[in-house]
């Protein structure tokens, strides 16, 4: 089988190490040891507004494809461009891979007319993966779309060996420092925690939001923590898995989240999560066999619960146990990367003999199917 993949540029840059470029890089990694040709192209601009330089490349791009091929378009760059692929629907089986939907992304700079296109996009499409049972609700909620056409393949962990017991207070903060992401709120939180013994790694790219990282140095630097809060910048491969290892617990204080990568990575070195209720955040913690949570959800944008979270852990150590006990569980029931590889190729075939057959509102019946 052949899979053209049509990806943002820097999508295997290890200095981008966002979820979904590790996500379309590992994807990619995956097919092509299963056997299947992988081609990639890739669109150099900035995404999600398109210039027309680019949206001229993304239809070269996509003409080029053989008729009745399998072509999977990252939803970064095929949400906002259904002039340049809804002319394709009906000869290539495409499927869109839809990390976040524009319509919950926290940035307001998505415009109706984006959401529009997105909307065109998906419905057109001979398949949508999300990356967790949250999306997938999501766009069968807003967009309409049939139930049989949207498919979950949650990203998967790499297994690590088993981790030695850390130092108490170590506290970790995984994913682009900006503000969808929550670091602030963290900050705050921390903020009514002075009284206590804990040290705080803040690891991720930090020039995606200058701005945002500027005040939270200036922040940090008013509290006098800045011997206490480190910025490490960008956290990749063995950096990474020492961090956690060495960590004594990972805090996820997102505003936004499709599902929350950085989750599972910490739970794969047997570290427990303090994480937003937000998202598919609930969903990446999950609990191990036996129902136990290895962490605990906390209300989104609150730094208030947030610190007494965090309060809560240093303080109590029959806490800290139960929950180390949790997450060393849940290290065994966690999906690996070879399982979410599988779960998109059989996306990528699910539609192969019910070939979508042009854009029009009956057509998206899809054969009785509807969205639920």
């Amino acid at each position: 089988m052949r899979v053209h993949v049509v990806v943002p540029e820097g999508f295997d840059d290890p200095g981008q190490p966002t979820g979904g470029n590790i996500y379309d890089r590992r994807v990619c990694a995956g097919l092509a040891e299963a056997g299947w040709e992988v081609p990639v192209a890739t669109v150099a601009t900035a995404w999600p507004v398109p210039d027309s330089g680019a949206r001229a490349e993304l239809a070269r791009i996509v003409s080029a494809i053989p008729d009745g091929e399998i072509a999977l378009i990252d939803g970064l760059i095929a949400s906002p461009t259904a002039a340049q692929l809804l002319p394709h629907a009906g000869r290539i089986s495409m499927t869109v891979l839809l990390h976040m939907p524009l319509a919950t992304a926290l940035d307001r700079r998505h415009d109706a007319s984006a959401q529009r296109s997105e909307r065109a996009v998906l419905r057109a499409a001979t398949g949508v993966v999300v990356t967790s049972e949250w999306t997938r609700q999501q766009v069968l909620t807003r967009y309409e779309i049939p139930a049989g056409r949207v498919h979950v393949a949650q990203p998967g962990t790499d297994r690590v060996a088993a981790p030695p017991r850390p130092v108490r207070g170590r506290l970790i903060c995984v994913g682009t420092l900006g503000r969808h992401k929550g670091q602030d709120i963290l900050v705050e939180a921390l903020a009514e925690l002075g009284d206590l013994d804990w040290h705080c790694v803040l690891a991720g790219p930090l020039d995606c939001d200058p701005e945002f990282v500027h005040q939270l140095q200036i922040r940090i630097t008013r509290l006098g923590y800045g011997h206490r809060v480190r910025l490490t910048g960008v956290l990749a491969g063995e950096a990474l898995s020492r961090a956690y290892t060495t960590a004594d617990l990972l805090v996820v204080p997102s505003r936004s989240e499709t599902y929350g990568m950085v989750v599972t990575e910490a739970l794969a070195h047997g570290l427990p999560v303090i994480a937003a209720a937000v998202g598919g955040l609930p969903e990446a913690l999950g609990s191990a066999a036996d129902g136990t949570r290895p962490g605990q959800l906390i209300p989104s944008g609150d730094p208030a619960a947030l610190a007494a979270a965090i309060r809560n852990w240093l303080g109590d150590e029959r806490l800290r146990d139960g929950l180390r006990a949790a997450a060393g569980k849940r290290r065994s029931n966690l999906r690996s990367w070879e399982q979410t590889t599988q779960n998109l190729a059989n996306a990528l075939t699910a539609h192969l003999r019910r070939p979508w057959v042009g854009v029009s509102a009956a057509s998206d019946q899809d054969e009785g199917e509807s969205a639920r």
